[in-house]
């Protein structure tokens, strides 16, 4: 996958994170090995306006998503960002027989 396109427009921006860098094992773990290098997953990611480089992408689109307003972005950006990770992230994931539904959870409340 080459990286997502950026524009001015982006309130929340990061690079798309592409395949997951698989070394082989057992036919079951690719699937489990991509999830966890996308829960995982670093990258500078500017949030209005402000980079966070070398950020976890997953735990700091789900703090923006708690509080917008902290991180100078509106909820919908924050939301819009939710759907770009979890579309981009999610076909890496189903790529290596995993599902998005696995992500989608990672944004469910820890309760």
């Amino acid at each position: 996958m080459t990286p997502s396109p950026v524009t001015s427009t982006d309130a929340i921006f990061f690079p798309s994170p592409g395949i997951a860098p698989y070394k082989g094992g057992c036919v079951t773990e690719p699937a489990f090995f991509a999830l966890d290098y996308l829960v995982n997953w670093r990258a500078d990611v500017m949030v209005g306006g402000t980079m966070h480089p070398g950020a976890p992408v997953l735990p700091l689109l789900k703090a923006v998503l708690a509080d917008p307003q902290a991180y100078g972005v509106s909820a919908a950006d924050a939301q819009a960002a939710r759907g770009r990770f979890l579309d981009q992230a999610g076909q890496a994931l189903v790529q290596e027989g995993g599902q998005r539904t696995w992500l989608e959870k990672e944004f469910q409340d820890e309760r």
